[in-house]
């Protein structure tokens, strides 16, 4: 059963907007897991990639009852399939409630989008 969906889409000038301003390094150092960091610098044009993680975690939100910190929540890869990943506190609540989290990204050269479905099995 489907417990909540969310959806964000960030424009990537935004992004990058950030990225050259000099709370650049903060920002990537306070949202972002370093695992996510460094499959996302490793792209020439890590932007998309970025955003679309950024989306992710602003998607996952909108289904979780409970703030979370940035780090809390990450993407990973799984091949070509990205799956969101968690923190200890968060992974325990996600299995005591029997869920499983779905992720879906995409992104044009302007925006990203992020699609987090929160199930119960």
């Amino acid at each position: 059963m489907i417990i909540a969906v969310g959806v964000d889409l960030i424009e990537l000038h935004r992004i990058q907007k950030i990225l050259n301003s000099s709370s650049g390094p903060r920002f990537l150092e306070r949202t972002y897991a370093p695992a996510e960091l460094a499959y996302c610098l490793a792209k020439k044009n890590p932007v998309p990639s970025l955003a679309a993680r950024f989306a992710a975690k602003e998607a996952f939100q909108k289904t979780w009852p409970e703030s979370h910190g940035w780090t809390d929540v990450w993407v990973e890869m799984n091949g070509v399939k990205p799956e969101l990943r968690f923190c200890a506190d968060l992974q325990t609540a996600i299995l005591e409630h029997g869920y499983t989290v779905h992720l879906s990204l995409s992104h044009t050269l302007e925006n990203a989008v992020a699609t987090v479905i929160l199930e119960q099995r």
